[in-house]
């Protein structure tokens, strides 16, 4: 028998034993899965009784008895008791949570287990408490998703997953609670026959130089030719990775056949000594079937060293459903797996099939409310359950949770396309009208009211109206489209965009991360001809009605296309005028 004989025969062993072991959680998780599509059947019953036990989780916290939440007995109760909120209206119950007072929020048998890092509105990052009840309704809508994919595409079963995840104790609360990301929690936690299925260990997460962990993601992932299902939250990371990898192929390769991980990469030394046993082994065998991709190819992509891939799991609503066709030139015409609507505040949908973008609601976990997306700014806009949802409409999603958090806006607009039983199928498509997000990171027009401010301040510049709005690219960024101001220097709006760039990253960690990491580039300046935005506002209000006193200069606009539309909409004008004069 020879030496790949005698390596291959354990790992033949392994995904026997594999398969054999994990047979009987996939059972549980199976279970479990039936008794999510039983809940859609009757959507108002269903949600009618996760409400009441969400009111009884929490009843003796602080926040439960100032409110009288006890005394609820109907939704009209409910919502008389408490007003729609959004973060700042639990911030001081958090903050004594963070201190070590669980009972502000939480009821006395609740555990919290982390704070959930996530961008603010203000310069103040939120922490979103992770209770053991609320991970355990997260890992059921997860593992409800995941038996679906794995019942979809059974090759998965014995072969490998590639996850991206991040450390979920980045820092302590002065309570000693850990803070950071709920996916790390997830990987920490998985029982040890659940990690043989990834390739990429936990660990990894602990690297805080992100072009460092993209390496030794890749590093580790690479090595095995074996992969089936690739995970991670956006595709933009994904075409990060795939581009990444080929840079550094030179890199990789030679690691793979030493059995070494580069020196040449921030990565910290007791992160180094616990990867060692999964790095340590020569694979001069996978190094050359590499280098011969290379040879053939010109380049080293997934297509070609992971020939196995049956699922890309990644969101495809919103912006991200742009990128998508940009995956194929990387990875191949492989199927998309929408992730489903989640965030740090809870699981909203349950994708069910691939090349799908909308999902089912995750009504057997979270108690959900939605506004008519027409109706959000109204002092008194309709407020609906989820069974009173109409096909073809927009509305904008409250949560209430097992973590605290009850009848939370989250500012995400969704559209319901269709129902599963009585239970409506929602598509993600942005966050609301005062918010941006092209790859996670939530930028807010309060954060770009106080760059841009701070900014000119700085640079002692005179700035009229102006709009931060995303643009396209690779990688994306966003446009600060001004008009330049008589008295500037040529360099001057260049050098604005850059400080403002400088300036939102310490505002908004989120976005701080994403250009870290690449994913996000830098703020690019677009100068407008004279007269632009006094046009703009004219045309709104004619459309809108009312007057240009009345008119709100939008300062960030979250339409990824509004740059491109505004500049061709004025060179238009532009064209009409000379028309007319001639």
């Amino acid at each position: 028998m020879g030496r790949t004989e005698l390596v291959a025969e354990p790992l033949r062993i392994l995904y026997r034993l594999r398969a054999f072991v994990g047979a009987i959680p996939r059972a549980s998780v199976r279970r479990q899965a039936r008794k999510f599509l039983r809940a859609t059947r009757d959507c108002r019953t269903s949600q009618r009784a996760v409400l009441d036990e969400l009111l009884a989780l929490n009843a003796g916290s602080r926040f439960s008895r100032e409110h009288r939440l006890d005394e609820v007995q109907t939704v009209a109760h409910f919502r008389k008791h408490l007003p729609v909120a959004d973060y700042e209206g639990f911030r001081p119950y958090i903050e004594r949570l963070k201190q070590g007072d669980f009972g502000a929020l939480l009821g006395a048998n609740q555990r919290l287990l982390m704070f959930s890092l996530s961008s603010g509105t203000t310069s103040e990052s939120k922490f979103i408490p992770i209770t053991a009840r609320f991970l355990k309704d997260y890992r059921a809508g997860s593992q409800s998703w995941g038996i679906h994919v794995l019942d979809d595409h059974p090759s998965i079963n014995s072969r490998k997953i590639v996850q991206f995840t991040s450390d979920y104790d980045r820092f302590r609360t002065e309570g000693g609670t850990p803070c950071g990301n709920i996916s790390g929690l997830v990987v920490a936690i998985q029982k040890p026959i659940v990690r043989t299925m990834y390739t990429v260990p936990g660990t990894v997460a602990k690297i805080s130089d992100p072009t460092s962990k993209n390496y030794a993601s890749l590093r580790l992932a690479i090595a095995d030719r074996d992969v089936a299902l690739i995970t991670t939250a956006n595709p933009a990371t994904l075409s990060h990775l795939a581009k990444l990898g080929d840079m550094e192929r030179d890199s990789i390769i030679r690691d793979i056949a030493d059995g070494t991980l580069s020196n040449e990469f921030d990565i910290p030394r007791d992160v180094r000594r616990q990867l060692r046993r999964r790095i340590h082994r020569r694979n001069p065998t996978r190094a050359r079937e590499l280098e011969q991709i290379v040879e053939r190819e010109g380049a080293l992509y997934p297509i070609d060293y992971w020939p196995n891939l049956a699922v890309l799991a990644v969101w495809s609503c919103g912006s991200a459903g742009a990128y998508l066709h940009a995956l194929k030139r990387f990875y191949g015409d492989v199927p998309i797996r929408d992730h489903g609507l989640s965030a740090s505040e809870g699981r909203m949908t349950i994708p069910l099939w691939d090349n799908c973008p909308a999902g089912v609601l995750d009504v057997a976990t979270h108690y959900f409310e939605f506004i008519p997306e027409e109706e959000h700014e109204s002092n008194n806009p309709t407020v609906l359950e989820a069974h009173e949802l109409e096909e073809g409409r927009n509305y904008f999603i409250l949560l209430t949770t097992s973590s605290g958090l009850y009848r939370y806006d989250i500012c995400d607009v969704v559209r319901c396309v269709g129902f599963y039983n009585t239970t409506p199928m929602l598509e993600f498509l942005h966050k609301g009208a005062h918010i941006a997000s092209v790859t996670g990171e939530k930028v807010s027009e309060s954060q770009v009211v106080m760059a841009v401010r701070s900014s000119i301040e700085r640079l002692h510049m005179t700035v009229g109206d102006f709009t931060l709005a995303p643009a396209w690219g690779d990688p994306p960024n966003y446009q600060l489209l001004a008009e330049p101001h008589y008295d500037w220097l040529p360099t001057g709006g260049e050098t604005l965009a850059q400080l403002v760039d400088e300036q939102l990253q310490e505002l908004n960690c989120e976005y701080r991360e994403k250009r870290q990491s690449g994913r996000l580039g830098t703020i690019r300046w677009v100068a407008l001809p004279p007269e632009t935005w006094h046009n703009f506002a004219r045309k709104r209000q004619q459309k809108l009605g009312g007057s240009l006193e009345q008119y709100k200069h939008p300062c960030l606009v979250p339409d990824i296309d509004f740059g491109r539309q505004l500049l061709q909409s004025t060179v238009a004008e532009e064209l009409s005028t000379t028309d007319d004069r001639m």
